[in-house]
């Protein structure tokens, strides 16, 4: 960034430099197919944990509730009650 903002030569040379070497680690990134398939195989192993973690947590946050049967006492269920 300094390099950038001086104006003496030296400076103007060291940025050129720097902006070649990123321009440079594009390119290998472009050219590099086994970096390419690397990355793509992290990525995909990352979705398939990130994916498990939101299943996890939405299983906790919103449990799953089964039928239950009633407990206590109803009157229409006494035969001393009914008429």
């Amino acid at each position: 960034m300094l390099s950038s903002v001086l104006k003496s030569p030296k400076a103007l040379q060291v940025n050129i430099t720097i902006m070649r070497a990123f321009v440079m680690i594009r390119q290998y990134y472009y050219d590099s197919k086994e970096l390419e398939q690397r990355i793509e195989r992290l990525e995909n192993e990352m979705q398939i944990k990130f994916k498990d973690i939101y299943e996890a947590l939405n299983f906790l946050l919103n449990p799953p509730n089964p039928e239950r049967n009633p407990i206590g006492f109803r009157l229409d269920d006494d035969p001393f009650l009914a008429k």
